[in-house]
């Protein structure tokens, strides 16, 4: 009997790796270059984050009088300038080609049409402080201002005197209302300026300011320390000795041409008149500084709404970088003024 057999399966063949020799490892894959950090504009510019509902509440308190603490009702915004491009008035309106790119792209609508033929305003501005300005060391500032109207001044003199400080709290509890006969306007403001070192960011001063015609001060000698202190008892604490006398700061009388260029209408019933303005010295017309600014001026924080806000906010720092061949960084119109000789003061701002 025949036997059967199964077929035998052929060996499998070993493989053998050569002695001495490694397969060579996968290539890394190199890393592509990364874009900016966080969501960024059509423009390659850092998106803004929201900063105005961050803005704390003031902790209610009462003046001695027993009135409330005021809250701020204008946010104004300021772009401080380089004033060399300034040389004429069409050269003022040359500034609104700079809005024309960020307000395209973040939907803020503004008119320059109805402002062709607005008149050019002429102002002339005197700051005064002691010798070693304890005022603006403190961050108060004191000024005097006329407007000229075809050569000539119209109206009574203003005085201008506020508390300007990064502080909230401190700066609405600083009762800046003067003691005098007659009528004042007090005007709370966060002013809202680029940042010290760089663009695409913002820092925040709060400004409690109060106005009034000079002819609201009786008072003849206003160069008299124990006269301010009585017109502005806020200014009390600051005084050294009986006698003292106040100075025009630096000897400058700054003259301030302004003019209005367009209205910026964020949405939600949200506009700001724009203007753009420079300071000089008067009489040798020495250009200091130049200024954009805009404000927005509302009764409640309320009327602030998340749509206009978000306009505003993401508007200012792309501003920064449409104007950014125009920016003066770490300076303030009233900063400049108190610099012009040197000896810096101690700055609150």
């Amino acid at each position: 009997m025949q036997k059967s057999h199964a077929p035998v399966k052929p060996a499998k063949k070993k493989s053998i790796k050569p002695k001495g020799r490694h397969l060579p490892k996968p290539l890394k894959k190199t890393a592509k270059p990364t874009a900016p950090s966080g969501p960024t504009t059509e423009n390659g510019h850092p998106e803004t984050t929201s900063w105005v509902g961050k803005i704390p509440h003031i902790e209610q308190g009462v003046y001695s009088d027993g009135l409330p603490y005021p809250d701020f009702n204008y946010l104004a915004f300021k772009l401080i300038l380089k004033p060399n491009r300034f040389i004429s008035r069409d050269s003022l309106f040359d500034f609104a080609k700079v809005i024309k790119a960020p307000a395209a792209e973040h939907g803020v609508s503004y008119n320059i049409h109805n402002y062709i033929d607005a008149p050019t305003k002429i102002r002339e501005i005197i700051f005064i402080d002691t010798d070693d300005f304890r005022l603006y060391n403190n961050s108060f500032i004191l000024r005097r201002r006329i407007t000229y109207v075809n050569g000539f001044p119209e109206g009574d003199p203003e005085i201008v005197f506020k508390f300007r400080n990064a502080d909230l709290q401190k700066t609405a509890e600083t009762d800046v209302r003067p003691q005098i006969q007659g009528d004042y306007t007090v005007k709370f403001k966060c002013q809202v300026l680029p940042l010290k070192e760089k663009l695409g960011g913002v820092r925040i001063l709060y400004s409690n300011n109060v106005q009034f015609p000079r002819k609201n001060v009786t008072q003849s000698d206003v160069l008299s320390f124990d006269v301010i202190s009585e017109v502005f008892p806020a200014l009390q604490s600051l005084k050294q000795k009986d006698g003292e006398r106040i100075n025009l700061v630096n000897n400058a009388i700054v003259e301030e041409v302004l003019q209005d260029i367009c209205l910026l209408d964020f949405g939600d019933g949200l506009t700001a008149k724009a203007n753009v303005g420079i300071w000089r010295t008067r009489g040798e017309h020495r250009p200091l500084i130049g200024e954009f600014a805009y404000q927005i001026k509302f009764k409640d924080r309320r009327e602030l709404t998340r749509e206009a806000m978000q306009r505003a906010e993401a508007f200012f720092p792309s501003l920064q970088y449409s104007a950014k061949d125009w920016m003066a960084l770490n300076a303030t119109k009233t900063g400049i003024v108190y610099r012009l000789l040197g000896n810096p003061p101690k700055s609150n701002e």
